[in-house]
């Protein structure tokens, strides 16, 4: 056994290891260190260094600057051959009177220099693949006749690239595990946290040549993206590449986790052969065949070790598998061999895929085998969904079965899939067909006026005009799923809300970073109270089944997770955000003529500045910044500020939250307490009181704060207070957390603002909400007070900095959450004379933003009614738990 993290255990070896150390002789594929000749290494062996380089040397560049440079113009902003040669010229007209030159002569310089980095290196090569099956006698279909390129790289040198990567040395597994706390509950993180991995070691094992290997699964992901709709309707099918080693925040970071290796052909063909069988079926094989192919340089490996250096200095013994594949619906479908509305992962049948008091079978290769020996092609398509006729690409390599492959997709299936084609449509034809026509578009409109309506919070997408838009993103989806639920509560059934409370808590347990027996058992609760409370679409005639199979997927869920560690490691959203910087970018930057091509070089030559990085950074060459100070340190030297880092460092695991004032104070406002009473239209004895209330608070025991009825305090006990006293306004304070689940750093560390300024964007004044701990011991929101803070600011007392914040107390409407939408609800606090319930309190007694969400009722929203008045013109509201995932574990 060995310790991981904080009171965690790890176990290695599954339990049947123990005959094989009998039976082969301690034949463990346990990654054991090993010298460049396979040799194992005590575990006190030292890391073998890099090849030796001096300090100084930037070869191919001949200086740091000379590399920022390139890496600059190239991948950060892009610019274009014309905009370089430009900015060449100019920097040599400044230089030549020091009779200097610019780092390079212009733009083919600079693309020459970045192609000859030898690191990183792995150049493109192609294929091409043709029809070899019967044809017609004449009217011989032009696809028949066509030559399919695919493009790809050598899949076995980007692995070992990816391996010997020193930014994964920390970041990676080297054999399975099983992971518990200190309670002894077991716990699924890493894809080698997952039984799958574990299994595949015992497979392994049953060699005993491969004692002490590594294994290292091959992760695949790939989905045709669109570059261009209006000119050609320009698409590409690219192939990534990652392995199951690297840690689940690696991959969704990429930070080269995730690796272009080809681009697929697309076979076309006009209306009149789209419905062939036989067309179809060319391009089903075609697809799996170009993926065994591109694969092959692997296969040796995945029977026979070899030896691999990898990041932390160190060689192993590997073996290589086909590892998970990351795929829509419409792809898995392609992958499984099997009819669109069947499953890919069981036998389910496709007319009643939930139906049943039994589970259903899985799929497995074995079955397929003998069914395809057994039956017809017809059969085959009508009984089991099976396209018999298609080898799938798994079946030429060892270990590999394409259904057990297939993971979770959270963004297709649940939340593009699920929640907006599916109960978004059927809460529209509802509405659309549950009143006439008139009623049911002034309900829809009156539904896209409370989203619209909704506050500003840091991370959320606005819907000016409600949800009514054609073009929908992924990230369109996640946005409209943290504000949806309010807005329909109302105008639709009980019911239907309660489906939506199901499916949304469903999405974000799914989501967290890790789980445990107690996550997945949730997970089931929220599953079962989801087919529950949406059998109400099909009472009310608004669909005819819900035998979906996108719907379906969730009941696999809990099973794929105990196989594959947590399913926010192996989403398509890796792969779709990957679309961005490895196709539509490259694709921009192209002349449009024969862009692909291009777009593979610009791939190349992004990934070996890339690599190079990686690499001098290993050598410790990218320690001290570039100019003697930063250019931030510049600024503040030429205005007369002070050069200190003022960064917080949030590389700590542990760290829970910290909030601190903004960095930069507010200009134009107010000066004092009494300005700051004017400028927010308060009493000033009102505010001075509070501060001598906060004063009084901050100067008892630690343990005593914020115990005392403050109210009962003799005004006279309390600390004076000098009302001319300077005080400093800031517009925002930023709140740090750790949130692994939400898009966050490497280390699911994330910062956030929580505004209180009074002008945002030149709409109005802007009061973010805010949690603050009212008591550590009770975890969650019983734990926490919501606020409104008013204002931010410092002052100094005594010799004492001080930290501000003028809030808004809320209270709870009842100490659980409401049952129908599963959130809490809160009313802001009112004095007896209807005057607002304020109180000063310490920036550091914040938690995070909170984000409220009006409770709306069966009332329709006025048209004038902007989102900037969200928080003054109700008096109920829903502490948003969907607001991120960070709220939800918390609220």
């Amino acid at each position: 056994m060995e310790g991981r993290g904080s009171g965690s255990i790890i176990l290695h070896l599954p339990v049947s290891f123990l005959l094989y150390l009998i039976i082969f002789a301690q034949s463990q594929p346990t990654g054991q260190k090993c010298d460049p000749n396979g040799n194992f290494l005590p575990d006190n062996a030292l890391p073998y260094p890099l090849p030796a380089r001096s300090q100084d040397d930037w070869f191919p560049f001949r200086s740091r600057v000379e590399f920022e440079t390139a890496d600059f113009l190239y991948t950060r902003v892009q610019a274009p051959a014309g905009q370089i040669d430009m900015l060449m010229d100019l920097w040599a007209a400044t230089l030549r009177k020091h009779n200097d030159t610019p780092p390079f002569a212009d733009h083919n310089d600079l693309y020459k220099t970045i192609d000859a980095i030898p690191v990183g290196d792995v150049p493109w090569e192609s294929f091409s693949m043709t029809y070899r099956g019967p044809r017609p006698a004449r009217d011989v279909p032009p696809w028949m006749t066509a030559s399919y390129e695919v493009w790809f790289r050598d899949p076995h040198t980007v692995v070992k690239n990816i391996l010997a990567n020193p930014d994964f040395g920390k970041e990676m597994d080297y054999s399975p595990y099983r992971e518990f706390d200190k309670d002894g509950v077991r716990q699924w993180e890493h894809l080698f946290s997952g039984d799958w991995a574990w299994q595949q070691a015992d497979e392994i094992a049953k060699d005993p040549s491969t004692d002490g290997c590594c294994f290292v699964p091959i992760i695949l992901g790939s989905d045709k993206t669109t570059v261009s709709v209006a000119t050609g309707h320009t698409e590409y099918y690219p192939l990534y590449l990652s392995i199951g080693n690297v840690h689940n925040n690696v991959r969704r970071a990429h930070r080269n986790a995730v690796v272009l290796i080809g681009f697929l052909s697309i076979p076309k063909t006009n209306h009149r052969y789209t419905g062939d069988p036989t067309f179809r079926h060319f391009r089903r094989q075609l697809y799996h065949s170009s993926l065994s192919r591109i694969l092959q340089s692997l296969k040796p490996g995945m029977t026979s070790y070899e030896v691999v250096r990898f990041g932390d200095g160190y060689y192993r013994r590997v073996i290589y598998g086909l590892g998970p594949y990351i795929a829509d619906y419409p792809e898995q479908a392609l992958l499984a061999c099997i009819v669109q509305g069947w499953c890919p992962k069981c036998l389910a049948f496709r007319d009643d895929l939930d139906g049943g008091d039994n589970p259903p079978l899985p799929r497995t290769r074995e079955h397929d085998e003998v069914l395809t020996e057994e039956l017809d092609l017809g059969s085959l398509w009508d009984f089991y969904g099976l396209i018999g006729n298609v080898v799938p690409f798994t079946n030429d390599f060892p270990r590999a079965d394409i259904h057990e492959l297939i993971t979770p997709d959270i963004l297709h299936q649940l939340i593009k899939g699920t929640f907006k084609d599916h109960l978004v449509e059927w809460v529209v034809n509802y509405i659309s067909q549950e009143h006439p026509k008139d009623k049911a578009n002034a309900i829809l409109d009156d539904i896209d006026r409370r989203i619209a309506a909704v506050a500003p919070f840091a991370g959320l997408r606005r819907f000016p005009n409600g949800r009514g838009f054609k073009q929908w993103t992924g990230d369109d989806s996640k946005a409209l799923m943290k504000v949806y639920l309010p807005a329909i509560e109302g105008h639709v059934p009980q019911d239907v809300v309660r489906a939506f409370h199901a499916f949304l808590e469903f999405c974000y347990l799914v989501r967290r970073d890790v789980h445990t027996e107690t996550t997945l058992r949730q997970l089931e609760d929220t599953l079962e109270r989801f087919h529950k409370y949406r059998q109400i679409f099909k009472t009310l005639g608004v669909v005819t089944s819900t035998s979906l199979p996108r719907q379906h997927s969730l009941t696999h869920y809990v099973f794929m997770i105990r196989q594959f560690g947590a399913p926010n490691g192996l989403c398509s959203s890796i792969t779709e955000s990957k679309h961005i910087k490895a196709v539509k970018e490259p694709w921009r930057r192209s002349s449009r003529f024969e862009a692909l091509k291009q777009m593979l070089l610009t791939n190349q030559r992004l990934d070996k500045l890339a690599a190079f990085r990686v690499e001098v950074a290993a050598r410790g060459m990218l320690q001290d910044t570039v100019l003697p100070i930063g250019a931030d340190a510049l600024k503040k030297c030429m205005l007369g500020g002070s050069v200190e880092d003022e960064r917080v460092h949030t590389t700590d695991r542990q760290i829970e939250a910290k909030v601190r004032l903004a960095h930069t104070k507010a200009r134009k406002r107010a000066h004092t307490i009494p300005e700051l009473a004017q400028e927010l239209e308060l009493p000033d004895f009102d505010l001075i009181y509070q501060i001598r209330c906060f004063l009084y608070n901050e100067a008892l025991p630690s343990s005593r704060r914020g115990t005392e009825d403050l109210s009962l305090i003799p005004l006279s006990q309390l600390p004076r207070f000098n009302s001319t006293t300077r005080i400093f306004m800031y517009n925002s304070a930023i709140a740090t957390f750790r949130a692994p689940s939400d898009l966050s750093g490497l280390h699911g560390m994330r910062h956030e603002r929580i505004r209180s300024t009074p002008m945002w964007r030149s709409e109005a004044p802007r009061c973010d909400c805010a949690f603050v701990s009212a008591n550590k011991e009770v975890a969650g929101m019983l734990g926490m007070e919501v606020v409104r803070v008013l204002a931010f600011f410092s002052f100094d007392y005594n010799g004492s900095q001080h930290s501000c914040a003028l809030v808004h107390w809320f209270s709870r409407m009842r100490d659980e959450r409401d049952p129908d939408t599963g959130m809490y609800l809160v009313s802001p606090d009112w004095n007896d004379d209807d005057s607002r319930s304020l109180a000063i309190i310490p920036v550091s007694s914040l938690v995070r933003a909170a984000h409220l969400i009006p409770y709306y009722g069966p009332q329709f929203v006025p048209e004038a009614l902007k989102h900037y008045h969200s928080y003054d013109k109700f008096y109920v509201f829903y502490v948003n738990r969907y607001a991120d995932h960070h709220a939800f574990e918390i609220a």
